[in-house]
């Protein structure tokens, strides 16, 4: 069964936030990396600034839940607002699962991003809902996935 969790957005403050919520939750980061680690985008040159901005954070809260987070940069900035700067996030448990789910709950809505294999091992899509709520739906397959 898939697991949701909270996906906040921040503009530009991610790492001191997530900072802040690990020294009140505990633990470690599983992964943390910042924009500046993506592959190169043709015809777009990333400033040293967005370069530092964090691209995705996870901070484990328990065995079932994870709070992650971003920061936003470049044409996703102006658009931010309290009240946006959050996703719900699923995590599946099978390609299969990922696919019902983002093709369910995005009818009506608009698709940002759609679900494909990413850079990073994982099957991975967006969506704002037909209600205005934002998610991700994330699969990751573990013979994709990079280990330490």
């Amino acid at each position: 069964m898939a697991t949701v969790n909270v996906y906040l957005t921040f503009n530009g403050n991610c790492r001191q936030a997530f900072d802040f919520y690990k020294s009140v939750f505990g633990g470690e980061f599983p992964y943390i990396g910042t924009f500046g680690e993506m592959p190169p985008q043709e015809g777009k040159e990333m400033s040293q600034e967005d370069k530092d901005k964090i691209m995705h954070v996870s901070l484990p809260i328990s065995s079932e839940t994870m709070l992650m987070g971003s920061d936003t940069g470049g044409e996703w900035s102006s658009n931010l607002i309290v009240g946006n700067n959050f996703s719900v996030s699923i995590n599946a448990d099978s390609k299969e699962e990922a696919n019902r789910l983002f093709e369910g709950l995005s009818q009506g809505g608009n698709v940002t991003m759609p679900l494909e294999d990413t850079f990073w091992g994982a099957y991975f899509g967006m969506f704002t809902d037909q209600f205005g709520i934002n998610w991700m739906v994330n699969y990751d397959d573990p013979s994709k996935m990079q280990h330490s």
